[in-house]
């Protein structure tokens, strides 16, 4: 284990209710006080007053406030419903269309808790070597499932099908990203026809 991904972990994993409790005090606390106040400004202070805990108590679960976004980060890791729904074949609509609006629409309901939070996993949020590989490996389980359902779907005409799932999940994952993180609303249901429509079309175009 490197110093940085020592430095990201927590101090306490709880084994009792009431300790688990009051971590997720902190976490919640946390995601609002970094929403409200930016990450600069969202001190461990702030997230124990937002808890209702003294700061000793704070630093009994996390060392620090980058310990505490690093965990935010890897619940909305957890929470990534994408690659389980391209994984569960039987599920799937028949018409490839379909299909790519289902995972469209689960990658954006995956971001659209706090915009204000997500901008600040995107720009600020501490990556350990642990982390960055297990968003990497996520990534890739995306595309393997997304390359197995090309490779099987009549519709799906591109040639290069592994470079068409890397294209799709590329697009996608960034697009909605960015777009919904940034300042100002977009209509994402307008993201989603859209994006559903361009895939499409790359993906069944005759060549």
């Amino acid at each position: 284990m490197t110093s940085e991904t020592r430095r990201l972990q927590p101090r306490k994993q709880p084994r009792q209710v009431r300790a688990e409790l009051t971590r997720q005090r902190i976490l919640t606390a946390a995601a609002h006080v970094f929403a409200e106040h930016g990450y600069a400004a969202g001190t461990t202070n702030r997230i124990a007053e937002r808890a209702r805990i003294s700061i000793g108590s704070l630093y009994q679960y996390y060392p620090n406030k980058d310990a505490i976004l690093a965990e935010l980060l890897t619940r909305h890791l957890d929470a990534d419903k994408a690659t389980d729904t391209l994984r569960r074949r039987e599920d799937l609509p028949e018409s490839l269309e379909d299909v790519i609006r289902l995972f469209v629409h689960t990658v954006i309901d995956n971001h659209l808790g706090d915009p204000e939070l997500l901008r600040i996993f995107i720009e600020q949020a501490p990556r350990s070597d642990e982390l960055l590989g297990r968003i990497t490996r996520q990534e890739w389980a995306m595309i393997g499932q997304l390359r197995d359902l090309l490779d099987r779907h009549p519709d799906a005409r591109v040639h290069d099908k592994d470079t068409a799932a890397r294209l799709v999940v590329s697009t996608v994952e960034l697009s909605v990203h960015q777009l919904i993180a940034a300042p100002g609303s977009i209509d994402v249901v307008r993201l989603e026809n859209e994006l559903v429509a361009m895939i499409t079309g790359y993906l069944t175009a005759d060549r």
